[in-house]
């Protein structure tokens, strides 16, 4: 686009999105975000129960309302991160929403710690790239966190990915 004033300047303002396309990614943001906030409580307290089971280890009713506190905090806290970052334009997210769910493993860690639960064997590639989740309990995938947020997440990410292709296209950079 130029501006009728400097001929042959390059307005650096992008075109705007399709409003389909807008409103798309928004529903599908929306939706990822009610996913996860609803999946975090029940996938902390599994991979608290999951980890002490592991151990050999009964979970005690002190310990199963901490993981039932963690929960419900990594809703709020996570959940809200999640949302926020959905919230933010495509080109202004640092980071995704699953890299948020790996760092919210720090729920469960602090149930497990305070249990006083051995961490697990990891591998040096684990090690390295997670230093913090010592139970092994950070998801690769949505389905890791849930089997209903395979979905959401996917579908949330092809489009993303179509509303950012789309302004590659319009600056001329794809």
């Amino acid at each position: 686009m130029l501006h009728g004033d400097h001929p042959g300047r390059v307005d650096p303002r992008p075109a705007p999105d399709d409003p389909g396309d807008a409103a798309a990614l928004r529903a599908h943001a929306t939706a990822l975000a009610d996913a996860v906030e609803a999946a975090l409580p029940g996938w902390v307290e599994r991979g608290v129960t999951a980890r002490l089971a592991e151990a050999g280890r009964p979970v005690p009713e002190a310990v199963a309302e901490a993981a039932h506190r963690a929960g419900q905090e990594a809703r709020a806290e996570a959940g809200a991160a999640v949302r926020a970052l959905l919230a933010r334009d495509v080109d202004d997210q640092p980071t995704g929403p699953l890299a948020l769910l790996r760092g919210a493993a720090r729920y469960p860690t602090a149930v497990l710690a305070a249990a006083g639960v051995p961490p697990v064997a990891r591998d040096e590639v684990d090690r390295r790239l997670h230093p913090d989740d010592v139970y092994a309990l950070g998801p690769a995938s949505f389905r890791d966190v849930h089997p209903d947020l395979h979905e959401p997440g996917l579908v949330w990410g092809a489009a993303k990915a179509h509303v950012v292709l789309a302004r590659r296209r319009r600056e001329g950079r794809r």
